[in-house]
């Protein structure tokens, strides 16, 4: 009788612990009913003018079916012409209602350069819209649809997100629409190539082609970003996901309602990031800010007095931890302001003024350019051949001072190359200008051994530090 006892007290016991992990698991089912009705399709179409197609097949230049079809459709259908001819390119993209007179918010890269933009919404109604403005550095577009009283999300704010939190995509991936995927926030302020402006959240939601522009809520129903991009090999989900946090996207559709487009500050710096060697030859404490690797000639920056080897602690008030946070405090600055920075120079923090630029959009070219070679030096401990430039190659340079690397020898430094202009040398903080190459040997031999040498470098345009160590690779 006892032994029955316990048993249906063990059965109850795990019932009631079945029942405590039901009620821990999320249900995404009411928020998925409740949000849904904001969510909408978007297809945008473009139409390219006189582009080359076989007559009849529905392939484009980049099918691999259009070569064969090239090779063949003529010889088996001499009746198919082969000739230029206007076609519509269609995208399908997602988005979602911010306001309920019509406004919606997408990705940029779902309308860019469409002829015509259809939004369907989730009452099968089917709308022009017009696309008030883009961004594309942001990958923010508004567009707009004529209709009132429209369902419209609740904003959330991605600061209070945590990492590890659930979060919920609701678009249009593969034209399914209206499907939603759950995860996690994997991770916060990411930053990716080539996009300096948006602090990424990184989230494990499945996210396909088809799903941008679409939100992303959190647990309250509340959108905190929109799905923008994935990381894929093979052009599928493969479990990393990124969304333009929510606050990013409102500043930017603010301005593009306002004016039709976004208006940004600039400083005009090049800058990298502050490794763990670099801090240690400009003497800072730990691994911080944004190293100034150039400054463009007339720019804000220059008047202000910032120079090559400062270190951008502060902007405008806030803090620079990595150099990734710079583009994006300059970005949000309104042009014509005056912003006090916190620098590091000499081993020493400096207080700079500067009247923040406006920003525009234009291409920037790279090259690399070389004088007539000048009488060679042997080569250093650093395996390099230096030499002095002429007055004639300092012209075509741009520098007034340095020392071409004319050849990196066998077991000579790899971050060096052939061409490069060794401008100065940095160590604890104090920065030397470079004129010959008795000097810079002369810097080096003082070196410990071992010990690690900042040079600031010249390559093409562009200037970058590099931290080498003291001697020659074995």
């Amino acid at each position: 009788m006892l032994k029955i006892w316990l048993t249906a007290a063990w059965l109850l016991i795990l019932s009631g612990l079945t029942q405590a992990q039901g009620r821990d698991l999320p249900d995404f089912a009411d928020l998925a009913e409740k949000q849904s009705a904001a969510v909408v399709n978007i297809s945008a179409t473009q139409i390219l003018k006189n582009h080359p197609r076989i007559g009849g097949f529905p392939f484009d230049e980049d099918d691999p079916a259009f070569e064969f079809f090239k090779r063949f459709a003529p010889r088996q259908f001499p009746g198919i012409p082969n000739l230029p001819r206007d076609f519509e390119n269609k995208s399908l993209g997602s988005g979602f209602i911010i306001s309920p007179d019509g406004y919606i918010l997408t990705n940029a890269h779902v309308v860019d350069g469409a002829d015509e933009v259809v939004v369907k919404l989730s009452d099968k109604r089917e709308l022009k819209a017009k696309v008030v403005g883009s961004d594309k550095r942001t990958d923010v577009a508004l567009i707009k649809i004529e209709a009132d009283g429209l369902p419209s999300v609740r904003l959330g704010d991605p600061a209070r997100l945590r990492v590890g939190e659930w979060v919920v995509a609701i678009g249009s991936p593969f034209g399914f629409e209206s499907t939603v995927t759950a995860g996690i926030v994997s991770a916060k302020g990411r930053s990716l190539p080539q996009e300096n402006f948006v602090p990424f959240i990184q989230t494990d939601v499945a996210i396909n082609p088809g799903n941008s522009g679409g939100p992303l809520f959190n647990m309250k129903g509340e959108v905190v970003g929109i799905n923008s991009q994935i990381y894929s090999r093979s052009g599928g989900y493969q479990g990393i996901a990124f969304a333009i946090p929510i606050d990013v996207a409102m500043e930017v559709q603010a301005q593009l309602r306002a004016s039709g487009k976004v208006s940004r500050g600039r400083i005009g710096v090049m800058i990298q990031e502050v490794t763990k060697e670099l801090a240690e030859s400009f003497g800072l404490s730990k691994p911080q800010g944004a190293l100034v690797a150039s400054v463009e000639k007339g720019s804000p920056a220059d008047k202000a007095g910032l120079e090559a080897g400062d270190v951008i602690l502060q902007f405008n008030g806030k803090p620079v931890v990595q150099s990734s946070d710079l583009p994006r405090i300059v970005g949000n600055t309104k042009p014509g302001s005056k912003v006090a920075l916190q620098v590091w120079r000499g081993g020493a923090s400096k207080e700079l003024t500067l009247s923040v630029g406006e920003m525009a959009d234009e291409a920037v070219g790279r090259g690399s350019q070389r004088g007539k070679q000048a009488e060679s030096a042997p080569a250093n401990k650093l395996g390099l051949l230096l030499a002095e430039p002429t007055a004639e190659q300092k012209r075509q340079l741009g520098i007034r001072h340095g020392l071409i690397v004319e050849e990196v020898r066998e077991g000579g430094r790899g971050e060096l190359r052939q061409g490069d202009v060794i401008l100065a040398l940095i160590r604890q903080g104090v920065q030397t200008e470079l004129r010959t190459v008795e000097q810079f040997n002369g810097l080096l031999a003082k070196l410990d051994k071992g010990g690690a040498v900042t040079l600031l470098v010249k390559r093409g345009d562009a200037q970058t530090f590099v931290t080498i160590k003291g001697g020659r690779e074995k």
